[in-house]
């Protein structure tokens, strides 16, 4: 029997780091992920074509400059307040509150900088401006049969909510 290989429409069980240029690590998930290849809208383009062909076992490393991952710096995502107007839990810098925008979507955001009485919150993603390696470990592929028809995501997928985009 021959080596099943990424492809359109398999369902492809990874798990990942994510580090930056000089290697240090930003993020690590050991936990497993599935996503359906050629179809999910979660994956960067990039990572996709990378990983068309592999199979269990390889290692796949795919480096993202930020106009290919998580974009350019947004200055119109922070917002800024005195801090006497912010609630003690949040005032630390990482501390994470959700916003809701002017069109009611909510907007996650993290303290950035507290100076001079004043606290800075980002709504930008972590590794927004950075390149970026993925190093992806490929544990699974099966057939996707029918699974996630329409959302590109497989169906029980525990990690649907989570984004690598």
């Amino acid at each position: 029997m021959a080596e099943e290989r990424v492809e359109k429409n398999r369902i492809v069980t990874f798990v990942y780091t994510i580090t930056d240029e000089s290697g240090e690590v930003l993020e690590q998930s050991d936990i497993p992920h599935d996503y359906v290849h050629d179809q999910d809208e979660r994956m960067f383009p990039k990572v996709i074509r990378a990983l068309e062909g592999h199979q269990v076992g390889d290692v796949v490393k795919v480096t993202l400059t930020p106009e290919e991952g998580f974009g350019q710096y947004d200055p119109g995502l922070t917002f800024s307040d005195a801090l006497k107007n912010v609630p003690r839990e949040y005032q630390r810098l990482g501390a994470e509150a959700t916003f809701q925008d002017a069109a009611g979507e909510s907007v996650t955001m993290r303290v950035s900088r507290i100076e001079d009485g004043r606290i800075e919150f980002d709504g930008n993603p972590p590794f927004v401006g950075k390149t970026v390696v993925f190093i992806i470990n490929i544990i699974g592929i099966r057939d996707a049969s029918g699974q996630g028809s329409g959302t590109g995501q497989p169906v029980g997928d525990p990690a649907q909510k989570r984004t690598l985009n």
